[in-house]
């Protein structure tokens, strides 16, 4: 089975902050080792990813 690589583009709703980051694709979700932002903010977050 073909392991898909896709770039995450993260941005925190609540200070605005920025992330890009490479994601695999794990049991139907997208995962990237991403916990939280800086500010401590663990869920408000607008998330886009794309297939490399």
């Amino acid at each position: 089975m073909e392991e898909r690589s896709y770039l995450v583009r993260i941005r925190c709703n609540q200070c605005g902050e920025r992330f890009i980051l490479k994601g695999r694709e794990k049991k139907g979700r997208v995962e990237t080792g991403f916990k939280q932002c800086l500010c401590n903010n663990l869920l408000d977050f607008e998330i886009a990813s794309e297939e490399l």
